[in-house]
């Protein structure tokens, strides 16, 4: 299996708690890719001990996955099942956490925040929420022939950090003149403090359909969805992390009440968050405190985006 760790400084794998037989990497991207694309991450687990296993994504924003076992990968979001996931993927911004189910070995993967989205691909966010598409129908094959062999032919370890910052500079596309505004519509949604798209609107200086337009285009769906999904993960993560050690009658941060933060897991885990918090989800656990050790934030969604300030974004 790979080395588990960080190429950042200070980040020792003895804090990820790392069920037996797996591994992880997180790591920076480049400064200059940093607004668009917010974390590499590498997977390995041992093809003996979590062969046929299943595990949990939580919601997030796009993401490329490229497999490099041999071994079944299938994913479920809402009523459809991807199986088996081809060998270079895009997940569209999803709203719902998803099982997996593996057989062990390596996957890389690349998170993609708005911004990303607004640069790297021309078509719209919200044709892909909650959907997986084979990573060719968006960029060309060559494209993505080149990453999986490069990929293939590294450590899977220190290597992949040098290969996607390479990779990834190379096909990036001219600024999007949008990029301003989405990097004020990302602040805005990871602002505990904003309670509603009509306040973002008002900050922004555009009124609500305008920036129902401008989410569903970048960020995949529309502000509500995108706010409240904000607003559960930002109370569900530390709960998930606490397990069974959790007081689950106690109403979350922001919430008027237990049946509305309830309600709010039905919809963005497809289960009530005590049935989610308790269940053994080992790895998902170690990818999150992986994440928080080498970023921060545990998930990218929780993130303000690595942008310039910007004074104004409403003209046009």
């Amino acid at each position: 299996m790979i080395e588990s760790g960080s190429n950042t400084p200070g980040v020792s794998a003895d804090t990820f708690g790392l069920p037996d037989g797996t591994a992880i990497r997180y790591e920076r991207p480049a400064r200059a890719l940093a607004p668009y694309f917010t974390s590499y991450v590498v997977l390995d687990s041992d093809p003996a001990m979590w062969g046929g296993k299943g595990e949990w994504m939580l919601p997030s924003w796009a993401q490329i996955w490229i497999v490099l076992t041999d071994g079944p990968i299938t994913v479920r979001i809402g009523n459809r099942t991807y199986a088996p996931l081809p060998r270079a993927s895009l997940y569209g911004v999803t709203s719902r956490a998803m099982p997996v189910i593996a057989n062990g070995g390596a996957t890389v993967g690349i998170d993609i925040s708005p911004l990303g989205w607004a640069r790297l691909f021309r078509q719209p966010a919200d044709l892909f929420g909650d959907r997986v598409v084979p990573l060719e129908t968006m960029l060309p094959r060559a494209w993505v022939d080149t990453l999986v062999e490069r990929l293939r032919a590294s450590n899977l370890g220190s290597d992949v950090q040098g290969i996607l910052d390479e990779f990834l500079t190379g096909i990036l596309p001219p600024e999007n003149p949008d990029e301003p505004m989405v990097a004020q519509i990302m602040a805005l949604l990871a602002d505990r403090e904003i309670a509603d798209p009509a306040a973002m609107a008002k900050l922004l200086g555009i009124d609500q359909a305008r920036l129902r337009r401008m989410t569903k285009r970048y960020f995949g769906f529309p502000p509500k969805v995108l706010k409240m999904r904000s607003r559960f993960l930002q109370a569900f993560v530390p709960m998930l992390l606490r397990g069974r050690d959790n007081d689950f009658g106690a109403v979350p941060p922001r919430y008027h009440d237990v049946s509305h933060f309830i309600r709010d897991g039905r919809r963005y885990l497809t289960m009530t968050p005590r049935r989610f918090a308790i269940m053994d989800t080992p790895y998902l656990d170690a990818a999150l405190r992986a994440r928080g050790a080498v970023f921060g934030a545990k998930t990218p969604t929780l993130e303000a985006p690595a942008a310039p300030a910007v004074t104004s974004v409403a003209a046009g």
